[in-house]
């Protein structure tokens, strides 16, 4: 891993502020979600609270991306920040004067926070491979991948700690104060003014360049593959690990709360160390062909998962400690896959969408992997509970390997495209993608 990016003022102030912002988010996001357990005692209502923010992104993500493309991208990150800052403190002043926050203003502050995110995601996704080279855009997305799972790591912990002591009133605080500390420290980096705006805006403007950013993912089978690849993923691999394995190691393993807590640290620790054990292997590996083989690993180990939960393999041993410590070591692998998985499409998504379209792709992009979730997390918990849990892991399994073996032939062609950069220009490689691929 190439830490010499680090050292770089806009690549760090970057990660710090993405960084800064993550940790109040979420540790708002973990706070919420005990302050409306603890008030309402209503899983349904808790429920409804983490899935109202689907709608703000299925009516708003075309509009954000066309204007992510449009205006200037330091000008609107910093605007956003500072209006999260306002809008959480806002709502901290209100429970410092009710001495509480109602349940329908707790609606009214996810509403908000998810339109700004929305805009705030589509400007911010050309900020990256406009500030590094794109030879270094895999290193750059692993480091940005290590430093965010970091923070998603502390802040639960922290979260835990200020939420039990501080109570909801200083989480708010808290939250609003590294909106501003990220703003400040994002008018320090030097973005290039690569957005593209129109003359005039209007109606027809705004159609013209939404078609136009639907068009090139219409055409380009390579993005169509990263966005079909995302979406299925989280439609049949998502429901597995957030409701699968969870299910398998209460209901069906019967472990303590203790082994389950250290379930979920080594998972997160796997998406954390991937970027250090992997670094050296990424960097070898063509982008297409580890995106391939990241993806057919956790096929085939997905499938391997599904023999723990039979009861031919638990009944074999007199405790669940074995089969409780295979789990756990193919969830640890497949953490790491996913996570490398994860840099190498980034990166690919980085290096083949043009800046000046970026906003367009990466809100569909998010549009479509995101709506996906709610559908997969309904439906395959539904299987878990009338079928056998073994039976919905190989389902998962198989429908990632038919994806991923249908998409090969796409992912590996990027790898020859690369190939032909080394003497061809530029600008006739950029074609190719764009027309032949």
């Amino acid at each position: 891993m190439n830490l010499k990016l680090i050292k770089r003022k806009d690549f760090s102030l970057l990660i710090l502020g993405k960084l800064v912002s993550l940790l109040g988010s979420n540790m708002q996001q973990f706070a919420l979600s005990l302050y409306v357990l603890a008030l309402t005692g209503s899983a349904t209502i808790f429920a409804s609270m983490l899935s109202i923010s689907i709608l703000p992104r299925i009516i708003l993500s075309p509009i954000a991306g066309v204007f992510g493309d449009w205006f200037d991208r330091k000008k609107t990150i910093v605007l956003l920040d500072f209006l999260n800052s306002i809008i959480i403190g806002t709502f901290a002043v209100i429970y410092i004067i009710n001495g509480s926050i109602s349940i329908p203003m707790i609606y009214i502050l996810v509403i908000l926070l998810e339109i700004t995110e929305i805009f705030f995601h589509s400007a911010m996704s050309a900020v990256l491979p406009s500030i590094v080279e794109k030879e270094e855009l895999l290193e750059a997305n692993s480091l940005n991948s290590l430093v965010m799972n970091i923070g998603n790591i502390l802040a639960p912990v922290l979260a835990s700690f200020i939420y039990g002591a501080f109570g909801m009133r200083v989480i708010l605080i808290v939250n609003s104060i590294s909106f501003l500390l990220s703003a400040i420290s994002e008018m320090f980096i030097n973005i290039p003014k690569n957005h593209k705006a129109p003359k005039k805006i209007n109606m027809n403007v705004f159609k013209t360049d939404l078609m136009e950013g639907i068009n090139i993912i219409k055409s380009n089978r390579l993005i169509s593959t990263m966005i079909s690849l995302g979406t299925i993923i989280n439609f049949c691999i998502g429901p597995l690990f957030s409701i699968g394995l969870i299910f398998i190691i209460k209901e069906v393993l019967k472990t303590n709360d203790f082994q389950f807590g250290i379930f979920q640290m080594i998972l997160s620790a796997s998406m954390l160390v991937a970027p250090i054990l992997c670094g050296s292997i990424i960097k070898k590996v063509k982008i297409g062909r580890l995106c391939f083989t990241s993806f057919i690993f956790i096929s085939f180990l997905i499938l391997i998962m599904a023999i723990i939960p039979s009861n031919i393999f638990i009944n074999a041993f007199n405790t669940n400690i074995i089969p409780y410590i295979g789990l756990l070591s193919i969830s640890f692998m497949v953490g790491i896959l996913a996570t490398v998985a994860n840099i190498a499409l980034g990166t690919l998504f980085n290096q083949i969408v043009p800046l000046e379209l970026m906003g367009r792709t990466s809100t569909v992009f998010n549009l479509a992997v995101t709506v996906f979730i709610p559908i997969g997390q309904m439906l395959f918990g539904f299987l878990y509970d009338i079928i056998l849990p073994s039976v919905v892991i190989i389902i998962s399994g198989l429908i990632l390997v038919i994806t991923v073996m249908k998409y090969k032939a796409a992912l590996i062609s990027y790898d020859e495209l690369e190939d032909k950069s080394e003497i061809k220009p530029e600008s006739e490689l950029i074609g190719d993608v764009i027309n032949e691929v």
